[in-house]
């Protein structure tokens, strides 16, 4: 097996990249800078196309990658980065593998269940439809640019990765100071992943040949406090100190506000579990536990 991998410097797809090569899967990487060997192929997305003959007899490629939404705030400047990050990116692969016709690899690409904003009570299986938000508008484009690539697409609607370099990285450092505590009301449902997971479901998404939206999220549910409880109890720090939900949109922005920490989805992985997926993790207490 040969895999070709974009965005493989960064927390999942380094990880990925090492659970493929332990396994003894040839992987071929697309980085921004001169190549250090035979594995590594130069590529300058939006600036110049990609030669379709790099993909060419890879199973399949795995576009991964896009500027951190966990760096905050979300400036104007910053948005768009978000934007640019993942459509230009996107858009490279989608026309090489486009031009391979028929002989294209199966295309797997990233995209995050922000796709559904916020939906409080309801049940977000991949039918249901895009969210409002600014980062659910984000990745409506970025699946369209993915589609372009032909029918052989998966879109991974990968949840915040639970690791102390993922979504836990702001979260730490506020607990060990002794200031975290419910942001907004806390009773909204977080989605969530461990990294592990999220590797193996990656993979499972190749190895079944699924196509179309996959949801890349724990089983079951969790929402804002369990998950800073579960945190704190972990490092026996206290979670007591609220922030309202104004003042997070003030100092980090209503776009990023209400695009991650206020918004409510119930996200259910429904293809994964359909498809014979079994998760490691089943529980965020399980998944911050792994992940400290």
């Amino acid at each position: 097996m040969r895999i070709v991998i974009s965005g493989s410097s960064g927390l999942i797809g380094s990880a990925l990249r090492r659970s493929f090569e332990s396994d003894g899967v040839e992987v071929r990487t697309l980085v921004r800078r001169p190549p250090r060997g035979a594995q590594e192929i130069e590529w300058m997305p939006g600036e110049r196309p990609l030669d379709p003959d790099v993909l060419s007899g890879a199973d399949a490629v795995i576009a991964l990658g896009g500027a951190s939404v966990g760096r905050l705030p979300w400036t104007r400047r910053y948005r768009a980065e978000l934007r640019r990050s993942r459509i230009l990116p996107t858009r490279t692969l989608a026309t090489a593998l486009r031009a391979l016709g028929a002989d294209a690899p199966a295309f797997v690409s990233a995209s995050a269940v922000g796709f559904y904003g916020s939906a409080p009570g309801e049940e977000l299986t991949e039918a249901a439809p895009e969210g409002d938000t600014f980062l659910a508008r984000i990745c409506v484009e970025w699946e369209d640019e993915a589609r372009r690539a032909g029918e052989n697409v998966a879109l991974a609607r990968t949840a915040p990765v639970i690791h102390s370099r993922g979504v836990l990285k702001p979260m730490i450092r506020l607990t060990r100071l002794g200031l975290a505590g419910p942001l907004g009301g806390g009773g909204q449902l977080w989605p969530w992943i461990s990294l592990e997971d999220e590797v193996r479901a990656l993979r499972h998404i190749v190895d079944a040949r699924i196509t179309g939206p996959v949801n890349l999220a724990g089983p079951v549910p969790a929402t804002a406090n369990e998950t800073g409880r579960a945190l704190g109890q972990r490092l026996h720090r206290p979670f007591w100190l609220p922030a309202p939900a104004w003042a997070l949109r003030l100092g980090l922005s209503a776009d990023a506000a209400d695009s991650l920490l206020l918004a409510d989805a119930h996200v259910r992985p429904a293809v994964l579990e359909s498809t014979g997926f079994v998760f490691a993790h089943r529980t965020v207490q399980q998944a911050i536990a792994a992940a400290l």
